[in-house]
């Protein structure tokens, strides 16, 4: 059996906010296994040891779950892996996988374009896809995209629904009147990004009375919009914890947030051919409503998204 190096988060219940600020807490101070003594400081700009595939995830459990995932996937075929876990947002990430320091990272191909072209308004998967060829770093590839979609959305509680008689068949345009009343939270990026406060102001008009920075579609937005705290939000659609807290999502008719297909991003030199391989049969397998019964054995079923990524990948015949 090929000789694996893991430098991973310590975690146990990663569903709950404790366990995540656990994750983070971990993940930013570097703490590995045994067989990784010198495990380093996410954040540090060190180049990937040669023969070893860095996997990286943004600070969000999904992202977490879908590392595990192209991780194990590669190590199960005998390609020496690390982690680094919960770094934080695309504006710190992006960096890290540009200059070689993270070899592979779960991507989320509509939020990306966004985030390269802010102007960008492609129509079709394609059309996303060609856009970020055009504008990625050329040490990068974008690889095949899986037809899971896990899309940022504005939901509001429930309390707020009734209030201003929202249901599933609302759109976001519905708070051009009321936004004014209302605190948004969700991510710090959130409140810069196009895909966010910007796009909801210059597609629907909305001006909300603040905004919450809080996390990116996790226990802190999910307890403030629980509480109302915040009356909306922004969340990821394939959240187990929208049926579950009974918010409603709004629809998104001027296509806001755009096509989110989760897609592997990698830096080209620091993956082999096989490697390659591995992460496009991979995406070939995982469809939303797979990732949503993984999220919700995470988040709601307190399993180990490493465990579930094991499972899962045995399943398909992955492993």
């Amino acid at each position: 059996m090929t000789n694996v190096t893991i430098a991973r988060s310590t975690r146990t219940t990663a569903t709950s906010a404790v366990s995540l600020l656990v994750v983070a807490a971990a993940a930013l101070t570097g703490c590995g296994s045994s067989n990784d003594s010198d495990a380093k400081d996410p954040l540090k700009g060190d180049t990937a040891k040669a023969g070893t595939v860095v996997v990286g995830s943004n600070n969000f459990p999904e992202s977490i779950l879908l590392a595990d995932i192209y991780g194990e996937a590669l190590k199960s075929k005998g390609i020496k892996v690390s982690y680094k876990l919960n770094i934080g947002s695309r504006e710190t990430t992006y960096g890290l996988i540009k200059n070689g320091t993270i070899t592979v990272l779960p991507e989320y191909n509509g939020a990306l374009l966004a985030y390269l072209d802010a102007k960008a308004a492609p129509k079709s998967v394609d059309e996303t896809n060609q856009a970020i060829s055009a504008k990625l770093d050329p040490k990068l590839s974008l690889l095949v995209p899986s037809e899971a979609q896990d899309k940022d959305a504005i939901a509001v509680n429930e309390e707020t629904a009734k209030k201003y008689n929202l249901t599933a068949k609302s759109s976001i345009s519905d708070l051009a009147d009321v936004a004014k009343d209302m605190v948004v939270g969700g991510s710090p990026e959130f409140q810069t990004r196009q895909q966010g406060l910007k796009g909801l102001k210059s597609l629907y008009g909305l001006d909300f009375k603040s905004f919450k920075a809080l996390d990116a579609g996790g226990p802190l937005t999910v307890t403030a919009l629980q509480k109302n705290n915040i009356q909306a939000a922004d969340v990821f659609t394939t959240d187990p914890g929208i049926g579950k807290n009974k918010f409603v999502v709004l629809q998104d008719p001027k296509n806001l947030f755009g096509f989110e297909n989760v897609t592997p991003l990698t830096f080209r030199s620091g993956l082999p051919a096989a490697g390659v391989s591995v992460l496009n049969d991979v995406s070939s397998k995982l469809d939303t409503d797979t990732l949503v019964k993984l999220n919700g054995d995470v988040q709601n079923g307190n399993k180990d998204p490493l465990d579930v990524a094991k499972n899962w990948l045995a399943s398909a015949g992955l492993s």
